[in-house]
């Protein structure tokens, strides 16, 4: 990389502060230095996406807001272009847009909708982020694909920055992450979960061997934009201590793996603020992470980082 990019920092919120509204947690996030506040999209984890972004960023003037991650299973990309653009314009250009193609296998038992094989959801998310990038640009669009056919639709209300607020695509297996570097400005580079829920193979994916051939397939879809994308991470466990080795030693079966390993992982964070601090300076310079993404229930917690971190 020419020029790293600055640290960042959001959180992912599955539900308020305790005691306090939604309203009241994103100005708290927003006056302790987070970029962004991300919502998920399960159906089992905290408020309606699109209603809680919009909560957000009514109550704040700083901070962003986005899904991570929509699952494009979900919703029709020209409804959803449509409920995302509002947001973006009522925010001024505070919405990022996460994508993704659909990974916990209780999200779609429990609703009844189809969990297609891997290749089709990828197909149909790759044709989603081809829609909603078609109805952010200006003028009439049309797509004829597999799964979406969109006829002279003009995007309303046109986004609040020409060609719409930016995609962040995330994932952990090569064709994603293909494509990610080919046409996201976010790339979320993570573990891969094949299995569809949480388990042991996708611990061992998260470990730092397996995150130079990602990275690589994000630089391979990229070519020379690659200096320009924001790489994020999803941090799976943080932990802020002076412990560190005792807590990575016992996550270590989980992992399958020793303690140093699970500390090395770039989807965790277990140290001290300066042993963090120096983690954070080493992923950059070796894998480009910069935009890092902590538990909603630790934020408060992680506020020293942000504050020690942010635009370095």
């Amino acid at each position: 990389m020419t020029s790293p990019h600055p640290f960042r920092f959001a959180t992912d919120l599955q539900e308020p502060f305790p005691g306090r509204s939604l309203a009241d947690t994103a100005r708290e996030l927003e006056a302790l230095g987070y970029s962004t506040v991300f919502v998920p999209d399960h159906f089992d984890e905290g408020l309606g996406p699109i209603t809680a972004m919009a909560t957000a960023a009514a109550a704040t003037t700083t901070l962003k807001v986005g899904p991570l991650v929509l699952d494009c299973d979900f919703r029709h990309p020209a409804v959803l272009a449509r409920e995302l653009a509002s947001i973006d314009v009522l925010s001024e250009g505070r919405l990022e847009v996460g994508l993704g193609a659909g990974w916990k296998r209780a999200d779609y038992d429990r609703s009844g909708i189809t969990m297609d094989a891997p290749k089709v959801r990828v197909d149909r998310m790759i044709e989603h982020a081809t829609v909603l990038k078609g109805l952010f640009a200006a003028g009439p669009f049309s797509f004829d694909g597999e799964h979406y056919t969109i006829t002279e639709l003009e995007g309303t209300p046109a986004p609040y920055h020409p060609g719409g607020p930016p995609i962040l695509v995330a994932g952990g297996a090569k064709r994603v992450l293909r494509f990610a570097g080919k046409v996201a400005d976010i790339v979320g580079v993570n573990a891969s979960i094949h299995s569809g829920e949480v388990d042991g193979a996708a611990a061992q994916d998260s470990l730092a061997d397996r995150f130079d051939e990602k990275v690589g397939w994000v630089r391979d879809g990229a070519g020379d934009r690659f200096d320009a994308l924001e790489i994020n991470a999803w941090i799976a466990v943080a932990s802020l201590t002076d412990e560190g080795d005792a807590v990575a030693e016992s996550l270590a079966p989980l992992y399958d793996t020793d303690a140093a390993s699970v500390r090395s992982s770039p989807l965790t964070m277990i140290g001290s603020l300066e042993e963090i601090s120096q983690m954070l300076h080493e992923r950059r310079e070796r894998w480009g992470y910069s935009y890092f993404v902590l538990p909603g229930g630790q934020a408060r917690e992680f506020a020293p980082l942000v504050e020690a971190l942010t635009g370095a």
